[in-house]
């Protein structure tokens, strides 16, 4: 009788396979991965050309956003080379996930952040998770630098997405998107920041497509398999990356000095991962585009209001850049889309209660008062 756990114990034992895991290594896991590929039904009803539209939710990770994906796997590997500290500049989501899992490790995080320039929700979570959280007077891009530095002054490990473990880890999305489907989507859109994700999903995509479901075990076909035929296991989709008007260094051709957008999680004007971004729109025939920050905020309230998935802003430019581009007609009639909401909307309360209509209602502690208010409402 099998003595193997039966409960989920994270990506890195999921996708052992297909990740650099070494026997004997220290698994430094939060149960991360396995979130949900929710059917957007309403919006994909609204859209209307017999499209399909589905939210890979990412907020839905430990520390809410895609971040743990890429850190399992970087923080693990670091603490099998005998590291003893991790560091990252961040616009908050990776601070999070690299002060849990280093906390996870027992190792120490310092985590630099752009000073006023970082949601109050993943402030919270470095502070509380133990990380020396270091605000600097400058953007990302400096902290980024700061970071490259730092590596060659001191016996630290970077946990910025130039680590290629993170995206080792990251890739594992494309991966559960695939089981879940039992096919690959013809379009995956998704945010672009410092473009480490849109280049992870690309080769996770690419690697399961490289699997021929007749020779070797691809992770979701079966003899009931209701796609057996390499010619549609063999598929990758069509690569689509949005940025925010503000901040959008491969719609503009090269780096912004000072990028500005209310999506904090992608405030980066020179992204780290330029070149494998370019690839994985190219070889995909894909494309990246920019959306103003009123329609971030537009499809951050859509999405809430239509479907009940609250992601944070920089998330939500992906529902809001595909279904502009359905209506022009850049997305074929009948298509199976994925898109990456990467982190939770209570990383940043504060701006989806701006735009919510109305006060919150006081009224006196009356049943006839509360009734009145609700029939008036109805």
């Amino acid at each position: 009788m099998s003595t193997r756990p039966r409960h989920y114990l994270g990506l890195l034992d999921r996708y052992r396979d297909r990740l650099p895991v070494t026997p004997g290594m220290r698994i430094i896991s939060l149960c991360e991965g396995n979130t949900p590929l929710i059917p957007l039904e309403n919006l994909s009803r609204e859209a209307g050309h017999d499209v399909k539209i589905y939210a890979k939710f990412e907020g839905l990770n430990p520390t809410g956003s895609f971040k743990d994906r890429g850190m399992t796997m970087a923080v693990t590997q670091a603490v099998h080379e005998g590291t003893k500290a991790v560091i990252c500049a961040s616009t908050g989501n990776t601070s999070a996930a690299a002060a849990a899992y280093a906390a996870r490790a027992g190792v120490r995080a310092f985590v630099l952040i752009p000073e006023g320039k970082i949601a109050l929700g993943k402030l919270a979570q470095a502070m509380i998770q133990g990380a020396v959280v270091v605000q600097i007077e400058g953007n990302f891009d400096d902290g980024m630098r700061i970071v490259k530095e730092m590596a060659d002054a001191a016996p630290i490990a970077i946990v910025n997405s130039i680590n290629p473990y993170r995206l080792q880890g990251q890739k594992t999305a494309a991966f559960e998107i695939v089981d879940e489907l039992g096919r690959a989507p013809d379009y995956h859109c998704i945010p672009v920041g410092n473009a480490g994700n849109i280049s992870a999903y690309w080769t996770g995509f690419s690697e399961y497509a490289a699997v021929s479901p007749r020779t070797a075990a691809c992770g979701f076909c079966t003899d009931a398999c209701a796609f057996p035929h390499p010619a549609v296991c063999d598929t990758r989709p069509v690569m689509v990356g949005y940025q925010a008007a503000g901040s959008a260094p491969f719609v503009r051709g090269g780096p912004v000095e000072n990028p500005e957008t209310i999506a904090t999680a992608i405030r980066i004007g020179n992204p780290q991962s330029w070149h494998l971004a370019w690839a994985a729109v190219n070889e995909s025939g894909g494309w990246v585009d920019e959306l103003t920050d009123e329609e971030i905020l537009k499809a951050q309230k859509l999405l809430a209001e239509r479907e009940g998935v609250f992601c944070e802003p920089a998330s939500a430019i992906s529902v809001g850049g595909l279904l502009r581009d359905i209506k022009a007609g850049k997305i074929k009639p009948g298509s199976v889309i994925t898109c990456t909401l990467t982190g939770h909307g209570l990383k940043d309360p504060d701006t989806a209660i701006k735009q919510s209509d109305g006060a919150v209602l006081r009224i006196p502690a009356d049943t006839d008062a509360v009734k009145r208010a609700i029939l008036d409402r109805m």
